[in-house]
């Protein structure tokens, strides 16, 4: 596509350079820049894609976009300036790739805590109902027949916008994607309307540099999403609603438990345990919808909740019930509450919490199926808010029986000081929980496993789907599920 062509997408103003320059790609990193690509220069908290400029140029970039003009710049090469880079990315990605949102159904997530399961959860029953399916967010992105794993939760605006097009030329008509705080304040999504934006709960997180100054902004730029989408699929229980919907633009669809909704759960919510199972059957009605039975492999009270927004989005959608039953009942997600079927009699499951907040919903809920002990096996990571950590072990202390810490993508930060932050936590939530220190994580699974106890849960905590760990300066090769398989199996040989 011709630049010229490109340029009513945004507010840029040609400084120099042939209007008529074809354009192959879009670049935001002058080390991946590839002929006939235009480099868009992004201001960020460390460096300045503007510092890079001359480099991407010396690297064959067709042209460059920028807020101010970069030295060092050949003078006939195309240099566009414009008021926004971020924001400029995103609106010419969308001309670039053809807007491919709109040739999809668009479901959009936000929220603090179950924002994948719920993807997962919808993506399932739209599947059942013979929808092509995208789904893109913490665990990556997949389509039929596709996986890849991603940076971001949700990716920059060039990337998005080039797997959308991916996924519309898969033949998928749908898509269901999380939408992070940071993705809309950084203008990665800017641009997409959303035909259903989902709120799942708040509470704080992504605080401190480079993310949020405070929890009242964090809150503000989850609540950006129901003014970009044409219906708000939201959780009535949830205390901080008012604020999330103020100035909302969306019609709203609301889900809970607890209080008057439009998709509501009744009665009792029934507890399903096996070995290597932990699920919920519950009832829930809907508008024109009579009270139906509905069962997850998944456990506790917040998988209720998750389901009942899939649930919300079906009615929107206009879903037959047989898909959404069935949808609900196969739907896994892995690394979210995960059991590992490792033939045992105690049982094991793998999770991504990785925050107080979720760790303490995943350990009251495990708390309800009443194991003989509780065991967590976690760390934090480096280079995080240490807020993190003193949250991770209060949670941990207050309601495990007995905790294995251990370390979790240390980044080059001295793990000494990272489990000094966890036990000065588990010394505000409960000093008399024993524990023990196993720096290596894989020994510290080994040492799960050797004293596992019959009836008991494991829960280990913080890596969930990921396949690698980052220690110090390196990226090594980590999949818990298959390392707990592996151990098993030559254990019982």
């Amino acid at each position: 596509m011709k630049l010229c062509a490109l340029l009513p997408a945004t507010d840029g103003i040609l400084l120099q350079g042939d209007p008529r320059t074809e354009i192959r790609a879009l670049c935001y990193d002058s080390r991946a820049v590839t002929p006939g690509a235009l480099f868009v220069c992004l201001p960020g908290l460390h460096t300045d894609g503007h510092a890079f400029a001359a480099r991407a140029a010396a690297a064959g970039a067709a042209g460059i976009v920028c807020e101010r003009l970069p030295s060092g710049l050949p003078a006939d090469l195309p240099v566009v300036q414009v008021t926004h880079s971020r924001r400029a990315l995103a609106q010419l990605a969308i001309r670039l790739y053809g807007a491919p949102a709109r040739a999809m159904t668009m479901i959009g997530i936000t929220g603090t805590k179950g924002k994948t399961t719920t993807a997962h959860l919808i993506a399932a029953v739209l599947t059942a109902a013979g929808r092509r399916v995208g789904i893109l967010g913490t665990n990556g992105v997949s389509w039929p027949g596709q996986r890849e794993a991603l940076d971001h939760t949700t990716p920059e605006s060039s990337d998005l916008q080039r797997l959308l097009r991916r996924m519309v030329n898969a033949g998928c008509d749908a898509c269901v994607m999380e939408v992070s705080s940071l993705g809309l304040k950084m203008d990665r999504v800017t641009g997409i309307v959303y035909d259903i934006g989902v709120f799942t709960n708040l509470s704080p997180d992504h605080i401190g540099p480079g993310e949020h100054a405070s929890f009242a902004e964090y809150r503000a730029w989850k609540s950006v999403l129901f003014r970009r989408c044409r219906v708000g699929v939201v959780n009535a229980d949830d205390p901080q609603l008012p604020a999330i919907l103020n100035q909302h633009s969306c019609r709203v669809v609301t889900y809970g438990i607890d209080h008057p909704a439009h998709w509501r759960a009744e009665g009792a919510i029934e507890l399903l345990r096996r070995t290597d199972f932990l699920g919920v059957a519950f009832t829930a009605a809907g508008p024109e919808q009579p009270a139906a039975r509905y069962e997850l492999a998944m456990p506790g009270r917040f998988s209720v909740y998750n389901a009942l927004a899939a649930l919300a989005v079906a009615g929107v959608l206009h879903l037959p019930a047989p898909a959404v039953h069935g949808g609900l009942a196969r739907a896994t997600v892995a690394g979210r509450v995960e059991p590992v079927p490792l033939g045992t009699p105690y049982t094991v499951i793998l999770d991504y919490a990785h925050n107080a907040a979720a760790t303490e919903s995943l350990l009251t809920t495990l708390r309800a199926y009443h194991p003989t002990r509780l065991v967590a096996v976690f760390g934090c990571g480096g280079g995080r808010s240490r807020v993190r950590r003193f949250g991770m072990g209060a949670a941990c202390a207050r309601l495990a029986d007995f905790c294995i810490l251990t370390e979790d993508n240390s980044r080059g930060e001295p793990l000494a000081d990272i489990l000094a932050d966890i036990r000065t936590g588990m010394q505000q939530g409960d000093p008399a929980t024993p524990f023990v220190e196993i720096s290596d994580r894989r020994q510290a699974l080994y040492y799960a496993l050797d004293h596992g106890l019959p009836g008991e849960i494991i829960a280990i905590l913080g890596k969930g789907h990921e396949t690698t760990l980052q220690r110090g300066n390196e990226t090594l090769p980590f999949c818990e599920r298959e390392i707990l398989l592996d151990y098993m199996k030559h254990k019982k040989k």
